[in-house]
């Protein structure tokens, strides 16, 4: 079932959101070679904390941490770590933010050190696939336009998206329906609505968009070992157009 959010909903969202955006804006100052993604996670909870706010993943599904912190040729859900980064490493962080019982969700690729100018357009095509796909959520559209912008543009650029790992719903809860695809075929799906929230999420890979499954049963990564970037933002629909909740 989908839940339709109130103007005033939407307003409390926009302000969980704005607490994750700034605390991404925070990170990407602070990263650095030699700091370790477990660093990383106990800044993020300490910040939040802070704020007057809470992870919402820690202890979701008995998840342990405060992010998902994937490193290079990991897809998603990855776990924080002390192993130290270096420099040529990105690291895409997701958090969910709970404040006040409202929810918003984003991830960012973040970069440590010097990387590369190939690994710099993988980070620059993902980031304004997000945006390609952003712009499809309207009144009146089908979920799939949103994802079928996104696939266009990736592959037109020669990298591949993911399709295990979808977009989704958020409201009082993380996940709720409609289910977004970040790749499809234009005019199919549910239509959406005003007052929907959904995050939009694409991973794009370097190579192959199939994943594999670490033995934690949590973190997924590219099945060639290529590297894997993604961009993520919390989207309300509304009569002017997409609204996006954690716009940093």
């Amino acid at each position: 079932m989908i839940i339709l959010k109130s103007e005033r909903e939407i307003s409390n969202m926009y302000k969980a959101g704005q607490i994750l955006a700034a605390c991404h804006r925070e990170i990407a100052k602070a990263i650095k070679p030699g700091m370790s993604t477990m660093d990383i996670d106990r800044f993020v909870e300490d910040y939040l904390k802070a704020h007057g706010a809470t992870p919402e993943q820690k202890g979701y599904r008995g998840y342990e941490f405060a992010t998902c912190a994937s490193i290079n040729d990991e897809i998603c859900h990855g776990f924080p770590r002390e192993t130290p980064l270096k420099s040529g490493d990105i690291v895409t962080i997701d958090c969910v933010v709970n404040l006040n019982g409202a929810l918003a969700d984003s991830a960012w690729t973040h970069v440590v050190g010097s990387i590369t100018e190939d690994t710099k357009r993988l980070l620059e095509v993902t980031e304004a696939s997000l945006y390609k796909g952003i712009e499809q959520a309207k009144i009146g559209n089908r979920a799939q336009d949103i994802g079928h912008a996104i696939q266009s543009y990736v592959e037109a650029n020669n990298f591949s998206v993911v399709r295990e790992f979808t977009g989704h719903g958020i409201g009082k809860t993380i996940h709720e329906e409609p289910t977004i695809l970040h790749y499809g075929k234009p005019g199919r799906g549910i239509r959406l609505q005003e007052g929907m929230v959904i995050t939009i999420e694409p991973m794009v890979n370097v190579g192959t968009w199939k994943s594999k499954m670490d033995g934690n049963g949590w973190t997924a990564r590219t099945l060639d070992g290529k590297l894997s970037a993604q961009y993520e933002h919390t989207i309300a629909i509304t009569k002017d157009g997409p609204l996006i909740l954690t716009q940093q």
